[in-house]
């Protein structure tokens, strides 16, 4: 089984929580086009059916990859 690269889940799920905060002050149909495809990559990258569950896999994805790493030696926090 393939496992998603952490760096671009992290840069994904950073992405998608920007596009809920900007739908969130003010809704603009590029915005939810642009979110509408963030959750559709992440879907795809995570093997989800809803963004909910791939959010869920995305997150135990990064807990292990960050203890894998020794307890985040050489996973940068930053995107």
């Amino acid at each position: 089984m393939l496992v998603p690269d952490p760096k671009v889940v992290r840069t994904l799920l950073t992405r998608y929580a920007a596009l809920r905060i900007a739908q969130a002050e003010q809704e603009k149909p590029q915005t939810a086009r642009e979110l509408a495809d963030v959750c559709r990559a992440l879907c795809a990258v995570m093997g989800a059916a809803s963004v909910e569950e791939a959010i869920a896999k995305a997150d135990a994805l990064l807990i292990a990859s960050w203890r894998t790493a020794g307890g985040g030696a050489g996973l940068s926090l930053a995107v």
